[in-house]
């Protein structure tokens, strides 16, 4: 891939056929392993890990607060609702008394290690794939805004208790599956095949009574992902517009660090007032 216009191109070009930028090593391959956190992070999955840190992270700071909470069966491996609600969960009421940043902040929480687990599991790859389709700046751009866009149509088709990170998951389903759309190669349907597939296998899957999926989310964030990727195209399609893309990325990182400022906030008050 290109490193200046992430086109597909072969190992054998020495000049990209798409934006004539010479070719070198890949900047992977050039950076020292120490280059991040002395080579723990994967540079490939560097903005994912980091997700994934964050949602971990406050996966343990709610464990923590649910342990010492006095509801029964509240521990690490279920959280109670209390501790959501309090942590930003998507919740109706909340949100319609002013609680808007709750859209967000439902993206970084989990309910229980398996549904952490998995969402980990599927991000961590996924996240990886299409970072490197969309370059890091729609990548994050994506991800907060089908995060949003998912959990408002869950507040839209119910006010009940949501959470979880496969919203933006989803979202990134979607921006594959634009990117099949709009890339008319082999390689292109081969792709919108795949994520089609994948998108469907969920969907099935949070019809099943065994699991307790919102779906209303997870159909908000595939729309939003393949809507917003549809029109934002890859660097390959679209040109360089890279610095757009990393204002908008400043948006989006400013908007969910607001979001959980707020949300330490309300967590304070709500201690103050105990």
């Amino acid at each position: 891939m290109c490193p200046n216009c992430r086109a597909f191109i072969t190992t054998n070009d020495k000049v990209c056929p798409y934006c004539d930028f010479k070719q070198g090593p890949r900047a992977i391959e050039r950076r020292a392993p120490a280059d991040v956190l002395g080579g723990l992070i994967p540079h490939a999955r560097f903005t994912t890990v980091v997700i994934l840190l964050i949602n971990t992270g406050l996966y343990a700071a709610m464990a923590i607060h649910s342990m010492q909470s006095n509801v029964r069966g509240a521990g690490i491996m279920d959280l109670d609702p209390y501790t959501l609600l309090d942590f930003g969960a998507k919740y109706g009421p909340r949100i319609r008394a002013g609680d808007w940043w709750r859209l967000i902040t439902a993206g970084f929480l989990h309910g229980g290690v398996l549904h952490i687990l998995m969402n980990s599991w599927v991000l961590f790859d996924l996240g990886a794939q299409v970072e490197e389709t969309y370059g890091t700046s729609r990548y994050v751009v994506i991800y907060i805004f089908t995060t949003i866009t998912g959990f408002y149509a869950s507040y839209l088709w119910s006010p009940t208790l949501s959470i979880g990170s496969s919203a933006g998951i989803f979202g990134l389903i979607g921006a594959m599956i634009a990117m099949g759309v709009r890339e008319r190669s082999a390689y292109g349907a081969a792709v919108r095949s795949l994520y089609m597939r994948w998108a469907v296998y969920g969907l099935l899957m949070g019809l099943l009574p065994l699991f307790a999926v919102d779906n209303a989310a997870h159909i908000g964030g595939l729309t939003g992902g393949f809507a917003l990727a549809y029109l934002a195209g890859t660097p390959k399609l679209v040109g360089n517009t890279e610095t757009v893309w990393k204002a908008l990325m400043g948006v989006a990182v400013a908007a969910t660090v607001v979001a959980f400022a707020l949300m330490i906030e309300g967590m304070m008050s709500t201690a103050k007032s105990l």
